[in-house]
């Protein structure tokens, strides 16, 4: 019995124990574009803006509608005229019931709307002879047009098709930012592990020197002054290990759940290797991120908006449309004589609506749109001026970021080793503690300064792959696959 619960008293502790997992750099951005809440932000927009391209589109096509009014029953007294100009009221019961079947189709070139029409119209008396009549529009042919108006079509045909690409570069775009908030978090983490190795190192160190000072003292080898030293840096060092392991539980905490990693499992950052050698040339990055960037993108759709503005307060200035229609109807007391001997049915109507006096109104809109226009075009020219400045600087930075990798590298191990041989040294009673701390410093920097210098190359490298949607690394261009993406 008492093994048993021994047994089960392990395999509790064990269940409690917290899985170690290694993760790399790279494994940690694929998690976090798989799982992440922004990488799920991020598809969202997409889908939205995949669905109103779609809505943009089914506009251009035809449309097939049925409208019916069944029924229309009126019950009631209406004013009549007689014929010596006196009026009197007279009783309406009649039952009515209509139909229209319409295939409307946007005309792409002149702004206006065809449409292919058949009707059926039934009414009947239910006081007096209570007759009945059909009447029916077999086929008919209506076209309207606004003559003066701005053409909605034409510019939807203009701005929908950059949106909806200016929407996918964002999506492709937030995908990188992704990998860039998962740099932060990673090599927060990386940091605080690296500072709590250091802690505990400087802290067995401590210790261990604490323990030989000790001895030397008894032998008066060395001062009062400098074994107090020795135990104030063993203080000092356990002060700092406790307080890097609640940093590292901090900064574990926030890449676990920003990669959708379960709480029980406690991730151990593996320092990148070598970096990618890969020289750019801005003007090459400059080239790739107007073509490829959702910015280039988003002036060219504000540029078009603010033209598209100015185009339609101009045409708010006067408004004519032109209504025709022609076909055949026929009338009949039954149903089939509706569909027999057909006339003519033809309608042709223009309606004009021009300001003779508004004070300026209309023209004051077109002023305004043109004034709108001129402060997108002077914000256009500054941002672009800015994102070209930006991207100048950050080819300048990522390009000088490897030599900083490959010195901060060189002067990791230099300073480790230099620390290790004053440990020794000091063992022996060859250097004071003043110079075996300063040593310790520099190591701990050092170190601090490689994980940092990493980090900069990493941010920067998808700082720009974000910016011109190209791995140059691989020097292919990063694109996704839209209609799986949105349909899956």
């Amino acid at each position: 019995m008492l093994t048993v619960l021994t047994a089960f008293l392990r395999c509790e502790a064990q269940e409690g124990r917290a899985e170690l997992r290694p993760i790399t750099l790279d494994e940690a951005i694929n998690l976090a574009r798989a799982r992440s809440v922004d990488a799920a932000v991020a598809l969202n927009q997409l889908k939205s803006a995949y669905w109103q391209y779609r809505t943009y589109r089914a506009e251009l096509l035809p449309e097939v509608n049925f409208n019916a009014t069944i029924p229309n029953y009126r019950k009631s007294y209406s004013a009549y005229q007689l014929d010596d100009g006196s009026y009197t009221f007279v009783r309406n019961n009649v039952l009515e019931m209509s139909g229209e079947l319409s295939i409307d189709q946007n005309i792409w070139l002149t702004g206006g709307t065809l449409s292919l029409n058949t009707s059926l119209d039934y009414l009947q008396m239910l006081d007096g002879d209570k007759y009945k009549r059909f009447m029916s529009v077999p086929l008919a042919l209506t076209l309207n047009q606004p003559i003066f108006g701005v053409n909605s079509v034409k510019w939807d045909r203009r701005i929908e098709p950059v949106r909806y690409e200016e929407a996918k570069a964002n999506f492709i775009s937030s995908t990188e930012q992704v990998a860039m908030t998962t740099i932060n978090y990673f090599f927060n983490l990386l940091m605080a592990k690296e500072t709590l190795n250091i802690a505990r190192q400087n802290m067995e160190n401590a210790e261990r020197l604490y323990e030989v000072a000790v001895a030397k003292r008894k032998m008066g080898q060395i001062s009062e002054n400098d074994l107090l030293q020795l135990e104030l840096n063993k203080l000092n060092a356990r002060s700092e290990l406790t307080d890097c392991e609640s940093s590292l539980k901090s900064n574990m905490f926030q890449l676990r759940s920003f990669i959708g990693i379960e709480e029980d499992v406690d991730l151990e950052p593996t320092v990148p290797g070598e970096v990618p050698d890969v020289l750019i040339r801005y003007d090459d990055v400059l080239d790739k991120a107007l073509a490829n960037n959702a910015f280039a993108k988003n002036i060219h759709r504000r540029q078009l908006e603010a033209d598209y503005s100015v185009a339609r307060a101009k045409g708010n200035l006067r408004q004519i449309n032109l209504f025709a229609q022609i076909g055949y109807t026929g009338t009949a007391d039954r149903f089939n004589g509706a569909y027999d001997r057909l006339k003519d049915n033809q309608i042709v109507q223009v309606g004009f609506k021009i300001p003779i006096l508004d004070w300026g109104r209309r023209r004051g809109n077109v002023k305004v749109a043109e004034s709108d226009r001129e402060v997108v075009e002077s914000r256009i020219r500054q941002e672009t001026m800015d994102f070209n400045q930006n991207l100048f600087i950050l080819v300048e930075r990522f390009n000088n970021q490897q030599q900083q990798v490959n010195i901060a590298s060189l002067a990791d191990t230099i300073a480790q080793r230099r620390y290790n041989t004053n440990v020794e040294t000091f063992m022996i009673g060859k250097i004071s503690t003043l110079d075996l701390n300063d040593s310790q410093v520099s190591k701990d920097e050092s170190r601090k300064s490689f994980i940092n210098e990493l980090y900069l190359y990493w941010y920067y490298y998808y700082q720009l792959r974000s910016l011109t949607l190209w791995d140059f690394a691989g020097l292919r261009s990063i694109d996704a696959d839209i209609e799986r993406i949105v349909r899956n």
